[in-house]
């Protein structure tokens, strides 16, 4: 049994899909970012980060315990080569779905979350770094848009945690105010993953977004941790 330290966020996501894709057994655990449970000491034990995800396999390969993983990178490779999927084990697949897993954690993800700062947060309209950061955004899909020239997936001719990572920042688009016009490839991309019925479940755990917003309270808790992203 896993245990999942999350949220509803495009990283805490990426945990959720890769766990629904592989269809191991987990307890989903929210975290509750507005109230900084992520700064108390039981979750800094966990990861001395202060962020989500992390999970906790109770039942690790080899034993010794109880084992915990933090950064999604980290918790997606394990749980792929814990079961055997999603990860190819020959060294071509592996470095290409690798390449293009590192792409979203050092491009994709940092620069979409600055945009969604600037652009939906920060307390001043600074106009620069807002097309700064949406600018630079559109430049990685384009970047996808070119890795998948007559491809249906990312790495290795098939679905992996490559196209699990790319896609649940990706599919946020409009939260960052960045345009997919012009590129059929990443929307047909986008289209495929989405129509597969695990990916839909990991992205309503812990909770369904939608749902949360259209809660009062919740949309304001919401929107009181994004604030707190800025000073954290």
């Amino acid at each position: 049994m896993i245990d999942l330290y999350t949220s509803p966020t495009p990283n805490g996501h990426k945990a959720s899909v890769t766990l629904e894709e592989l269809g191991l057994d987990y307890t989903a655990h929210m975290v509750k970012l507005p109230k900084n449970e992520q700064k108390e000491e039981w979750f800094l034990a966990l990861n001395p980060n202060g962020r989500i995800p992390v999970i906790v396999d109770r039942d690790p390969q080899g034993g010794g315990g109880d084992l915990s993983v933090f950064e999604t990178g980290a918790i997606m490779v394990y749980l792929a080569e814990k079961s055997g999927k999603l990860l190819p084990t020959d060294a071509r697949g592996r470095a290409d779905v690798m390449q293009w897993l590192m792409f979203q954690m050092g491009g994709v993800g940092p620069m979409m979350g600055q945009a969604n700062v600037f652009f939906r947060y920060f307390p001043e309209k600074l106009q620069p770094a807002i097309d700064r950061y949406q600018n630079e955004s559109r430049r990685l899909f384009e970047v996808l848009e070119r890795g998948l020239t007559h491809k249906e997936w990312l790495a290795a001719d098939e679905f992996t945690i490559a196209d699990i990572a790319n896609w649940c920042w990706v599919r946020t688009y409009k939260w960052s105010g960045v345009s997919i016009e012009g590129l059929p490839n990443l929307r047909r991309w986008m289209d495929s993953i989405r129509g597969r019925p695990a990916c839909e479940r990991g992205i309503e755990v812990p909770v369904k977004l939608t749902n949360m917003i259209k809660d009062k309270k919740a949309a304001k808790e919401f929107a009181e941790n994004a604030k707190k992203s800025l000073q954290t």
